[in-house]
């Protein structure tokens, strides 16, 4: 969900950049948009229900939960009753490491156009040969072949 509204989707399409995650983002900016998403000054509860009625505190944990593969259960009895300013770098750390091997594979294949063209190709000539059956049949079902 977004880092801006935790009742909204985390799109590309919101105007604020503040609301999501960018796999160009480098680290001080992922950083800083973890620290700077959207929460409430009550600390984090012992047990999920606590956090029914607080969107903004849920999708962070949610967060925290998925990429670190654990429940919301484990995430909140590690931090129940810590504030945001501990949870917040605790998570930011989380996203910046699982991220990390995503952005750098993204900056190699950025400085690296001709592997970038390579593995396109690669693709397309997978996908076409995916493909083909299906649009053979549409067209043999339309009288095209």
């Amino acid at each position: 969900m977004s880092l801006r509204d935790g009742t909204a989707k985390m799109s590309k399409s919101d105007p604020s950049d503040m609301s999501r995650i960018n796999l160009s983002d480098d680290t001080d900016t992922v950083a800083q948009k973890i620290r700077k998403a959207k929460t409430d000054a009550e600390p984090l509860p012992e047990d999920p229900a606590g956090l029914a009625d607080r969107p903004e505190a849920r999708n962070l944990v949610s967060i925290f939960a998925a990429l670190n593969d654990e429940t919301a259960e484990a995430v909140l009895a590690r931090f129940a009753g810590s504030g945001f300013g501990t949870f917040k770098p605790a998570l930011a750390d989380l996203v910046v490491e699982t991220l990390r091997p995503l952005t750098a594979r993204l900056a190699a294949l950025s400085a690296d156009p001709a592997e970038l063209d390579r593995l396109l190709a690669i693709g397309a000539d997978r996908a076409s040969r995916t493909a083909a059956p299906t649009l053979e049949a549409a067209y043999r079902a339309v009288g095209l072949r």
